[in-house]
């Protein structure tokens, strides 16, 4: 388990963490999401003592990481693939690895040989792919037999059967009862992995809830209705007290009600229904919506008027936006031409 109790860190003027405190039980794997520059390096290397925290506490089962006699037997990390001896052999880094920690010389065949890189044990990894130096990061990672892992991004640079391969590994690792935190920016096969989301923003907790109750929170659900009979369709829910509003397709979204309430109350008014489909949003919609106010390095949108120059009076930034509509919208080509 890992518990962090009011943890913070300033770089200067900036408070890159605020006060964090969440714990990262076992048992489950726990997704950890953030903007960029939300925190989430800077709370990762504290964890792992890797950066002193100007306020607060980690603890690792109890312990500070620096009170961990034998710290890979404790917690295994990825934070960071390519932080590997280029001169040694994928071998030999993971063997120096088990040596300073009382690790037994049989051990790292068996992390090589789960990772899928026996065949290349004897090479060195600056000229591995970038796939397969995540998989040497995650076998250095597993080497201690570890109760509690952390990934920082461990898909980047993974095919779709090594996305599939470290999703499972994750939550075997789980299912045995060991303490799994991840963070990853690719919110699709976050959604299929974690269980559980803490996340952040400005180096501030913005939630740290299940995924469902996530999703649930953070999102807009509803039920989409499709029949031929749109107008009766439209009188029956009034009558019966239900919000629906018409989609552009003509159909119905329907919050408030359930599938099957709706469905019985067709059935009752004989009308036919085309399509009853519960909608639900994805994580990443979800996530948006949470973070939307939480974005420290926002791009301009395609057809959106840049921002005016920094120091501009305010009062400008209708003619400066309306000025560049004029140069650059979508009534004008690239090449100066009307559309």
């Amino acid at each position: 388990m890992i518990e962090l109790q009011g943890l913070t860190k300033r770089f200067g003027e900036k408070v890159a963490v605020d006060h964090l405190t969440f714990t990262v039980r076992p048992g489950i794997v726990t997704g950890f999401l953030g903007p960029n520059g939300a925190g989430k390096s800077t709370t990762m290397r504290m964890m792992l003592g890797l950066d002193n925290p100007t306020a607060g506490d980690v603890r690792i089962d109890g312990k500070r990481y620096a009170e961990l006699k034998e710290p890979l037997k404790e917690i295994g990390a990825l934070l960071d693939a390519q932080a590997v001896h280029g001169g040694r052999t994928a071998y030999n880094h993971l063997l120096c690895l088990a040596q300073a920690n009382r690790i037994p010389r049989s051990r790292v065949g068996e992390v090589l040989e789960a990772v899928g890189l026996t065949p290349v044990a004897r090479k060195r990894p600056k000229g591995f792919s970038l796939g397969m130096g995540q998989r040497l990061g995650i076998a250095a990672a597993l080497l201690g037999d570890p109760r509690i892992l952390m990934f920082d991004e461990p898909v980047n640079g993974l095919d779709p059967e090594g996305i599939r391969w470290i999703r499972n590994l994750m939550q075997s690792l789980a299912a045995q009862g060991r303490t799994v935190f991840v963070s990853s920016h690719l919110m699709s096969e976050m959604a299929l992995t974690a269980e559980h989301l803490v996340v952040i923003g400005q180096g501030k907790l913005l939630a740290d809830t299940s995924m469902a109750d996530f999703i649930a929170r953070n999102s807009r659900s509803f039920v989409r209705v499709r029949t031929p009979e749109p107008e009766r369709m439209r009188d029956v829910l009034a009558a019966a007290g239900i919000e629906a509003r018409t989609a552009g397709d003509g159909s119905f979204e329907v919050t408030g009600s359930t599938a099957a309430d709706l469905g019985e109350l067709a059935a009752r008014e004989r009308l036919v229904l085309h399509e009853l489909s519960p909608q639900q949003a994805s994580l990443e919609e979800a996530f948006m919506g949470l973070t939307a106010q939480a974005v420290e390095y926002h791009a301009r949108e395609a057809g959106e008027p840049p921002t005016p120059t920094a120091g501009a009076p305010v009062e400008q930034a209708p003619a400066w936006g309306e000025q560049w509509r004029r140069e650059h919208g979508p009534e004008r080509s690239g090449d100066g031409e009307g559309v």
